[in-house]
């Protein structure tokens, strides 16, 4: 038994996540994003075919994240940034997860630091540096007494 889901996948709506998953969507959407830009010009921006950058410029469209208006002969790409919302929204509950999480780390770090034994390793940086100090102390002593 085979089952197709070719069919199925020309209904599946893209999401804006599926859209800036690529770099280079992403810097296509920066492109348009400060003007419209003809396709053409899009194209030539890149190292990729003219069929590649279009497929790229039709998932965005896909999404949401671009229009393409005719304008005489040239069709111009203009970007519709609202739907990043969507994506700075899923972002902003991930940063105040770890915000919580960073700062309670932070607490659980200084209310242990002023009780808490040095480790080793600043015992060992301590030690080099008092050697270090009495070294210099020592050498600039000799050159004093030399003159």
């Amino acid at each position: 038994m085979y089952i197709f889901v070719t069919d199925q996948l020309h209904f599946m709506r893209r999401d804006v996540f599926q859209a800036i998953a690529d770099p280079t969507r992403r810097e296509i959407i920066n492109m348009i994003a400060h003007r419209p830009l003809n396709l053409n010009s899009v194209a030539e921006q890149f190292h990729i075919s003219r069929p590649a950058v279009s497929k790229h410029i039709k998932i965005l469209t896909e999404c949401g994240l671009i229009t393409i208006k005719q304008h005489g002969r040239e069709r111009y790409c203009e970007a519709e940034l609202q739907k990043l919302n969507e994506v700075a929204e899923w972002v902003e509950q991930y940063r105040t997860l770890w915000t919580k999480k960073l700062d309670a780390l932070e607490k659980f770090l200084l209310k242990d630091a002023p009780g808490a034994k040095r480790s080793n390793a600043a015992k060992v940086k301590k030690k080099k540096t008092t050697k270090q100090l009495s070294h210099k102390k020592s050498s600039n002593a000799k050159r004093i007494i030399r003159n």
